[in-house]
């Protein structure tokens, strides 16, 4: 048994309200500090393999995950560090398998290089284990309809809340200076069969996403980003905005490889 699950926090309101620390409402500094990180948070796929990662910057980074947010404070998250270029190969190798798979199939998605996880000087996985759902609000045992729904509610709360730490980490990230890369084709269970035994990952839990970080091989750029008047409604939704099935296909399929691979200024 786990010692420090049952353990329970020292609690002093006192002290735990003095620790938030937030500007004065209004207050423009941090704001436009943050939005630097963000506006700078720019995905590559291919990295410096020569540069190495100081632990301490694991360490940040993950302190930033260790604060995001999460249903009944559960905090449903566990992150591998991996650091061996071995592992790193096999990793890498298993993506770049299920980049030919996809090519086989003619699945026409703009897959990315998968090689370049090998590269990656910073490489975390994300993973999770679903019996957190139970910490969220679901009818123990009972397998009724009503109980679907509050089960499915409740997996939407435990990958939310890691996503959320996720995020937070690849911010973190980003104020240390490094590009990114949120990997997340590893739903499917050949992907899952495959992380665990390498990583050592016990069967209840699952792999939800690798993180690789680093200085880039070649230099970054922006990418297209969706004006705000286009995904924003005020009290009602904007009918104006939604998309039909025909038009969302042809997005799909004549719009959707050029905002991923083209530079903002080169979208046709």
């Amino acid at each position: 048994m786990n010692e420090h699950a049952n353990a329970e926090p020292a609690v002093n309101l006192d002290e735990a309200e003095a620790q938030v620390d937030l500007p004065e409402i209004g207050s423009r500094e941090r704001y436009v500090a943050l939005m630097k990180v963000i506006e700078n948070r720019v995905t590559v796929r291919a990295f410096d393999p020569e540069f190495e990662v100081p632990r301490e910057h694991f360490e940040m980074i993950l302190e930033a995950a260790r604060h995001g947010p999460s249903g009944a404070n559960a905090q449903p998250w566990h992150f591998i560090v991996v650091t061996d270029p071995e592992l790193k190969k096999e990793i890498s190798g298993y993506f770049v398998e299920e980049q030919r798979r996809r090519a086989k199939l003619k699945m026409k998605f703009p897959t990315p290089d998968y090689r370049g996880l090998a590269t990656a000087p910073g490489l975390i996985v994300v993973a999770t284990d679903f019996r957190w759902v139970s910490a969220f609000p679901v009818l123990k045992d009972d397998e009724s309809d009503l109980n679907r729904m509050y089960k499915e509610n409740a997996e939407r709360i435990l990958l939310q809340s890691v996503a959320a730490a996720t995020m937070s980490a690849h911010l973190a990230a980003a104020a240390l200076g490094y590009n990114v890369w949120w990997v997340t084709a590893i739903g499917q269970e050949a992907a899952q069969d495959a992380m665990k035994p390498l990583l050592g990952i016990p069967e209840e839990l699952s792999v939800l996403d690798i993180m690789a970080f680093g200085p880039p091989a070649k230099k970054p750029y922006k990418r297209w980003r969706k004006s705000l008047s286009d995904i924003t409604s005020w009290n009602r939704f904007d009918p104006a905005h939604h998309m039909d099935d025909a038009e969302l296909e042809d997005w799909i399929q004549n719009r959707r490889h050029r905002v991923m691979y083209k530079d903002a200024s080169n979208v046709d």
